[in-house]
């Protein structure tokens, strides 16, 4: 369900941060602390770098150039310099800036890869995340210039401009120069000093706090499909059959596909138009007049958009739980170079290279263009009067022909279904850059991106299904024999659109459903009366 009203603070301690938290913090502006075992890990890692420093052992983005540089030496005492330089160099990100709720995301993400404690940053950084996280301080960051890998160093490089009074924060909803901001509330710009620079954008934390907020929005959408293809199943007189527990929990026991199916009966509980097998059976037998070979003009089974749902979105949520246990991972890793462990050498490594991202989002990608398709299906078969059981043309309520109904709005759900399939993985798209020093590269912020698009495309493709299947109630005259959930969901619809009784300007209809649908409003409405949905 929707994530809400719970004000308990976040607590970035680098080991316990999950996607619903980041989405918590994000959306809802839930206070943040940074915990005391986190600041003092901190501590103790600035301490072992400082003494590897102090030995005049090499380390990389500290005495040395950065990315294809690295054979450039840089002496100790050019450290505020070679950070700061590092930061203003890479804030080069261009295009749309993020939305503020993603922004935030972002910054939580680094924060708290940060916090795990092996990155050699003083408490000093850590603390001031957090600080403009709880006055709502959002860096303005680009959507456009990372390749995951040397992690998401453009928009990363944006919030650390901030932090030395550079850059731009978004205030009442503009870009606002940030030193301008951080005068208002008192705050002195941070000095950066050894590797801090590197460490604050050297990450995975665009791609994967963006990630965080995509999935778990998508496990809500995920409910929205199930919450309106009961509604359908109920509009066309659908069977109940594949939903019964026994051909999940014991045939095929994938976890999504269980949750899925159990929804389903949830959802379609007290239903008086919905029919069990058993019924079709006996009208089967009624029919038959005993010949080798009779037409009875029945069907035992509706077809796959209607009955091969647990199997369809089931699928689509053992993905993105999937994508959710990578991005409760990554949120919980140190993902920067190079990184220092006590009694170790110091390791020199790739952990910023956002290959694991990158694939779970485009796999979310794919699942969530899948769901589109599923939806646009239903609609078509409530649409079209050879496949909608008894229903008028386009759900047109009078004069068929006269008014086209809903002919026009299945056009933007077809258009989004094919638009969604251009959507295509971004996780094979490596192009070199950096001298060929980043020869290799990941692409997840872009997948991240992807994903998005599709998830608000559904929105729309949705909203065309929702408004569908309350006019397919209206038409048929079965409005008084729906369940409570689907009475929910048709009440909840009613209350954003009205009947469709003739033609009218519809673009207005469907975005005011999607806008619904974007704030989690039919979800609520439903979870009031159906209160174990999955």
């Amino acid at each position: 369900m929707p994530v809400h009203e719970d004000e308990t603070p976040v607590v970035f301690d680098g080991e316990q941060l999950t996607p619903t938290a980041v989405r918590r913090l994000a959306e809802d502006h839930v206070p943040c602390v940074v915990s005391p075992e986190a600041v003092a890990r901190a501590a103790k890692s600035r301490a072992i770098f400082e003494d590897v420093v102090r030995q005049g052992i090499p380390v990389y983005g500290v005495t040395t150039g950065y990315g294809e540089m690295i054979y450039m030496m840089v002496g100790t005492e050019k450290e505020v310099e070679l950070q700061t330089n590092l930061v203003r160099s890479h804030s080069a990100g261009v295009g749309p800036l993020f939305a503020e709720d993603e922004a935030r995301a972002i910054v939580a993400a680094r924060l708290n890869a940060l916090a795990k404690g092996h990155s050699a940053v003083r408490p000093e950084v850590l603390e001031r995340l957090a600080l403009y996280l709880n006055l709502r301080i959002t860096p303005a960051i680009p959507e456009m210039g990372s390749l995951g890998a040397s992690g998401d160093l453009a928009p990363l490089s944006h919030i650390a401009a901030t932090l030395i009074g550079e850059g731009y924060v978004c205030h009442d909803g503009q870009p606002t120069p940030t030193a301008e901001v951080l005068r208002h509330h008192g705050i002195e710009p941070v000095e950066l000093r050894f590797k801090e620079g590197l460490a604050l954008i050297n990450g995975t934390s665009a791609m994967t706090g963006l990630g965080s907020l995509v999935v778990s929005r998508a496990l809500d959408q995920v409910r929205q499909a199930e919450i309106v293809t009961a509604l359908v199943i109920e509009a066309l007189r659908g069977s109940t059959s594949p939903f019964l527990p026994e051909g999940h929990d014991i045939a095929r026991p994938h976890p999504g596909q269980i949750d899925t199916a159990a929804n389903m009966r949830a959802l379609l509980r007290g239903s008086g138009l919905t029919v069990e097998h058993a019924d079709l059976r006996q009208q089967v037998a009624r029919r038959r007049q005993g010949g080798a070979v009779e037409r009875i003009d029945l069907y035992l089974q509706k077809a796959y958009s209607l009955r091969a749902i647990p199997q369809v979105l089931g699928a689509v949520r053992d993905t993105l739980d999937r994508a959710a246990d990578t991005l409760r991972i990554e949120l919980n890793s140190s993902n920067d170079n190079p990184l220092f462990f006590e009694g170790r050498e110091v390791f020199h490594g790739a952990n910023f290279h956002g290959q694991p991202v990158a694939f779970a989002m485009d796999f979310v990608t794919i699942a969530l263009t899948q769901l589109g398709v599923l939806s646009e299906r239903q609609t078509n078969r409530m649409l079209n009067r050879h496949l909608s059981y008894g229903l008028p043309e386009f759900l047109v309520a009078g004069d068929p022909g006269l008014n086209s109904g809903f002919a026009g709005a299945q056009y933007p759900a077809t258009a989004l279904v094919a638009e969604n399939r251009t959507i295509g993985p971004a996780s094979t798209q490596s192009v070199p850059s950096n001298g060929d020093n980043q020869d290799i590269v990941s692409m997840g912020l872009i997948s991240a991106r992807n994903a998005r698009r599709v998830l608000g495309n559904n929105d729309r493709i949705l909203a065309v299904e929702y408004l569908a299947a309350a006019q397919a109630v209206d038409v048929s005259g079965r409005h008084d024999r729906l369940g409570p959930a689907g009475m929910a969901a048709y009440d909840a619809v009613r209350s954003l659109v009205p009947t469709l009784d003739r033609d009218r300007y519809m673009s207005d209809d469907i975005e005011t459903v999607a806008a619904a649908l974007r704030r989690g409003e039919f979800l609520t409405a439903v979870g009031e009366v159906v209160a174990d949905l999955r």
